[in-house]
């Protein structure tokens, strides 16, 4: 037990929970609009290859974010005109932005990279990790905490502000209430559409930004597909934490740490194909456990908000 959970596992579970968080608090701002974003494993993958590139073509980690958060608002403004102006089933957009995501990835990385399956450069630079002080010297809670890259810490940031941003603030009060009924928002004169996009944008570049943690924070490349169904897991996290950003932090800490878990059984003389299913297993225990309140009340809210 000692060799199965020890510091090491649990400073790699909070690398691969960002991600999934960032992605989360994304749909659930979606959510909270009445939009079930179902395109957030295209975002994030978009976000990953974006990164990688922007980072290959600039040298700069500061560009390769921006480069990334850039790209994935791209994807999510296509996701916003066509589910809220042309009124499409957000589902089948969200599917249809995943599909285009993958293909347009993987062509990429053939056409600029010239490589097929995945592109590494052992001269580029990931994210930088930092060292709190004082946090780094105290015994096993620094080694966890400390040392991890900036966007780790910047998710944290994230969940804060947008926590006190949905239930302290004005504008987040508004957003909700364009999201729990649209039509009683108009009649108050919201523009519940500029709204709307604004929180799908807004989900785009948090999923841009857990690109950029996937491919240059946990690694430094982009393999084709590498977002390995991240974008579903943070869709289930997004209800299972009910869209309340403390609750998605809980729900992502949860699959963040399974999947954390999945890769040290590999040391075992586990299977990889087997221990790999230990996230998805639970994300559908989780799914199964939650279906009352899950899928059903965000497929409501999708079908009649952008209406």
């Amino acid at each position: 037990m000692d060799q199965l959970i020890d510091v090491s596992l649990f400073a790699a579970a909070l690398r691969m929970i960002t991600p999934i968080l960032l992605a989360a608090l994304g749909g659930a701002i979606c959510a909270r609009v009445g939009l079930f974003n179902v395109g957030l494993e295209g975002l994030i993958l978009v976000g990953a290859f974006s990164a990688i590139l922007g980072n290959y073509l600039t040298g700069s980690i500061t560009m390769a974010i921006l480069f990334a958060i850039g790209c994935s608002l791209l994807f999510s403004l296509l996701f916003a005109y066509m589910s809220i102006n042309l009124q499409a089933n957000v589902i089948v957009v969200g599917i249809a932005i995943n599909f285009l995501a993958a293909g347009l990835t993987t062509f990429a990385l053939r056409a600029i990279f010239n490589v097929k399956g995945a592109y590494y450069d052992k001269d580029m630079k990931g994210l930088p990790k930092i060292d709190i002080p004082l946090i780094k010297d105290i015994p096993w809670i620094g080694d966890i905490i400390s040392g991890q890259s900036i966007l780790v810490y910047v998710s944290i940031i994230i969940v804060i502000l947008l926590q006190i941003y949905l239930y302290k603030t004005v504008s987040g009060f508004r957003l909700l209430a364009a999201g729990e009924n649209p039509t009683a928002a108009r009649s108050i004169g919201l523009p519940v559409r500029k709204i709307q996009y604004f929180a799908v944008l807004l989900s785009g570049a948090l999923c841009g930004l857990a690109g950029a943690q996937l491919s240059l924070g946990n690694v430094t490349m982009f393999t084709e597909g590498m977002t390995s169904g991240r974008g579903f897991i943070a869709l289930v996290a997004t209800m299972l934490g009910q869209s309340n950003p403390i609750g998605v932090a809980g729900a992502s800490i949860l699959f963040g740490f399974m999947e954390a878990l999945s890769y040290r059984l590999q040391t075992f003389s586990i299977p990889s194909n087997l221990s790999a299913m230990l996230p998805f297993v639970v994300t559908i225990i989780a799914m199964i456990f939650f279906k009352n309140n899950g899928y059903k009340d965000e497929a409501k809210k999708s079908n009649g908000s952008s209406r």
